[in-house]
C-alpha cells in the first residue's frame, strides 16, 4: 500500500484533519506511526461505536500502531459507573469485548488502562508543565469533552483536571495521531496549543463525524444531540433486539430535504454504518411501490429519497434490516463470550435501583 492509499484510508470518512499536511507528511516519513483513541468506560455500546471501530481498523491496515485507551480514572473524575473504578474496569472489559466484536483486530490494536501510565512520575511532570501552560478559562471552556458545562468546575476542582489529563495522556504516550470524534476536538487543540508552547512533538487530530440521535441532530451543535449511552432513547444499543431497533427506526427524524441530510439520523446510520460494512443496501417494498431495490452507494440512496422515488417508511424498513445484518457478527460473539456483558448489566441494574 503506497503513502496515497494509507492516507485515503486513514482519511475516509473523516471530518476533520488538523492539518491534512502534517497527516501526509507522518504517513510519507513513518511506515508505522503511532496513534490512539481514548474511551470512558461508562456504559451500554450504542451504534457509534461501528463507526470508531472501523475507523481504528483503517488506522491499523494503514499501518498506525493503534493503542485504544481505557481512561479509567478520567471517567472517574467524571462520575461514570456510580464513581467505582473497579465498575468502571469492568466496563472497559466489557467494551474492549465490543471492539473485538465489531472487527477490530486484537494483535494490531494495543487496549491500555490510564492506571498504567498514571503511576509514573514523569505523567504528573508532565499534567504540571501542560497545566502551567494553559490558560483556566481554556480549560473551562474544554469541559465539554466531558459532556459538562463550565459552570460544573465550580461543583468539583477534579474536573478541572480532565482537559489537562486528556492532553496528558497524548504527551506520553508520545503519539503521532490523536483519533476522536468530533466531540473531542477541544482537548486535541489544547494538546497541540500545549505542544507549541514547550517545544514538543505535536499531535495530528483526526475527528469523525457524531451520529445524530435518533429524535434528530442539531447542526450548530452535533456533540448536543448526538446518540449517546446516557439516553437509551436516542439512539440504537449494539444489543438491541430485531423488534427494538424496527420501533426505534419508525419514531426517528426522517426529514425527506436534503438541507437537512447532516442532521438526518437514518440517512447518517446508511453512510457512516451499513454502507461502510456492507458495501450495498437492500430495501424489501411492497410491488405496489416499486418492489425491492437494491443501492450500490450512498449517493445513488439519496439521490432516490431526495428525489421521491424512496419513501421515509421504506428508508427505515431498509436501515433497520440493514442495521440488523451489520450486528449480527456481535450477536455471535457475546454469545460465545458472555461473561464481560452479564457483569456489566448487573453493575447497570444495581446502579439503577440507587437512583
Amino acid at each position: 500500500m503506497n503513502a496515497e492509499e494509507r492516507l485515503a484510508l486513514v482519511t475516509r470518512n473523516a471530518v476533520e484533519v488538523v492539518t491534512d499536511e502534517e497527516l501526509a507528511a507522518l504517513i510519507r516519513e513513518k511506515e508505522h506511526p503511532t496513534a490512539y483513541i481514548g474511551f470512558e468506560p461508562s456504559g451500554i455500546v450504542h451504534l457509534g461505536w461501528v463507526l470508531v471501530a472501523q475507523k481504528i481498523r483503517d488506522l491499523a491496515d494503514a499501518g498506525f500502531k493503534v493503542t485504544v485507551f481505557w481512561a479509567d480514572w478520567h471517567a472517574y473524575i467524571n462520575d461514570k459507573m456510580g464513581g467505582d473504578l473497579e465498575n468502571i474496569r469492568a466496563c472497559a472489559r466489557y467494551m474492549e469485548d465490543c471492539f473485538v466484536a465489531l472487527g477490530v483486530p486484537r494483535e494490531s490494536v494495543e487496549f491500555k488502562y490510564a492506571s498504567e501510565v498514571l503511576s509514573d512520575i514523569q505523567y504528573w511532570e508532565t499534567v504540571i508543565k501542560v497545566a502551567k501552560v494553559t490558560s483556566l478559562s481554556r480549560v473551562k471552556r474544554a469541559m465539554t469533552i466531558m459532556g459538562r458545562s463550565e459552570d460544573e468546575a465550580e461543583v468539583d476542582a477534579s474536573k478541572l483536571f480532565y482537559p489537562i489529563l486528556q492532553a496528558t495522556d497524548i504527551f506520553c504516550m508520545d503519539v503521532d495521531l490523536a483519533y476522536a470524534g468530533l466531540d473531542q476536538r477541544r482537548a486535541h487543540m489544547l494538546a497541540r496549543d500545549a505542544a507549541d508552547k514547550l517545544g514538543w512533538k505535536k499531535p495530528v487530530a483526526l475527528h469523525t463525524p457524531l451520529l445524530p440521535g435518533l429524535k434528530g441532530g442539531n447542526r450548530m451543535d452535533p456533540a448536543e444531540s448526538k446518540m449517546s449511552k446516557s439516553d437509551p432513547k436516542s439512539g440504537i444499543r449494539i444489543h438491541d433486539t430485531r423488534e427494538d431497533i424496527a420501533a426505534k427506526m419508525k419514531k426517528a427524524y426522517c426529514p425527506p430535504e436534503k438541507e437537512n441530510e447532516d442532521v438526518n439520523p437514518v440517512l447518517m446510520l446508511c453512510r457512516y454504518v451499513i454502507f461502510p460494512r456492507e458495501g450495498t443496501m437492500h430495501i424489501e417494498r411492497p410491488e405496489k411501490y416499486g418492489g425491492p431495490v437494491d443501492y450500490s452507494s450512498y449517493e445513488e440512496l439519496t439521490e432516490a429519497y431526495f428525489g421521491g422515488q424512496l419513501s421515509p417508511v421504506d428508508l427505515k424498513t431498509g436501515v433497520s434490516d440493514g442495521i440488523w445484518k451489520t450486528l449480527q457478527p456481535v450477536r455471535d460473539y457475546f454469545e460465545e463470550h458472555p461473561e464481560n456483558y452479564e457483569r456489566l448489566q448487573e453493575i447497570v441494574a444495581g446502579l439503577s435501583k440507587l437512583r
